[in-house]
């Protein structure tokens, strides 16, 4: 990763804004509407940016919207790129490295997954305990720059434990039912099939998805305080005996909207 292009993309963001954010949020499919609650913003195009990928997913707006909620400096990435979109995991990870040089201290990751648990529903909300890389790929393959990080991360708690309590504590405020599981990553952008979902539920996950841990262990590397929250937006292939679409990933999003916004925005609060 070169240094330099990071540098250049934060020179140029923060020019634009007036104050540093402690924390990040990466909003995924349909979560966006977390932008709507962050006070005196100031939005960035992805595509006005040095070295950002642009987003062509729909509930992905592309754009970086800076703020306050509830009195804490944030700056939410409003919708993702993947490796699906046939960007390299470089590209696919750089905003991270851009909230690092920017002063985040936290990063909060959130996504629409397909339930694998047969004990969830859609409409759940998880907390990320733990994940399983299952992409077939490392965002740190290639020359390390001992600049940004080591070149061996150790992933024994990729999402931090003390923030995983504030998470449970902020849900029980709110009074959100709060899941817990193992998120599994495949590069997409076909859904899985049945044999692979009974495969990923022997390994152990309970939730699978196209993002996040790509973003996680960069995040690691970068020595950023990690906390992962998704969306079970469907149920995965064989659960329910019906098609998957992304619209029902949308739909799902949008009719949790209340209590999503209410659990971030508790959870942000805590750690102001």
């Amino acid at each position: 990763m070169n240094k330099e292009k990071i540098e250049k993309a934060g020179s140029f963001i923060k020019e634009k804004i007036k104050t540093q954010p402690k924390i990040g949020l990466i909003l995924g499919s349909g979560l966006g509407i977390l932008v709507d609650e962050i006070e005196n913003q100031v939005k960035i195009p992805y595509h006005t940016i040095p070295e950002f990928a642009t987003s062509t997913v729909e509930g992905h707006e592309g754009q970086l919207v800076f703020g306050d909620i509830n009195g804490v400096s944030v700056v939410a990435m409003q919708g993702r790129t993947h490796f699906y979109e046939g960007y390299g995991m470089e590209k696919v990870t750089f905003p991270v490295r851009v909230m690092k040089e920017l002063g985040v201290e936290i990063l909060i990751v959130t996504n629409a997954a397909g339930g694998v648990n047969t004990s969830f529903e859609p409409g759940d909300l998880m907390l990320i305990t733990d994940h399983i890389n299952f992409t077939g790929t490392s965002p740190l393959i290639g020359p390390n720059n001992p600049e940004l990080g080591v070149r061996f991360v150790d992933m024994s708690y990729p999402y931090d434990r003390q923030l995983q309590e504030v998470a449970r504590s902020a849900a029980k405020e709110v009074d959100v039912r709060l899941k817990e599981g193992v998120y599994v990553a495949v590069t997409g952008p076909s859904y899985e099939t049945p044999a692979e979902i009974r495969m990923f539920r022997t390994l152990g996950a309970d939730a699978v998805g196209m993002s996040t841990v790509s973003e996680v262990i960069v995040a690691r590397h970068a020595e950023l305080k990690v906390l992962g929250i998704s969306c079970v937006s469907n149920m995965a292939a064989g659960i329910l005996d019906q098609p998957l679409d992304h619209e029902e990933v949308i739909e799902t999003t949008q009719r949790v909207r209340t209590q999503f916004l209410s659990l971030v925005k508790e959870i942000v609060r805590k750690l102001g």
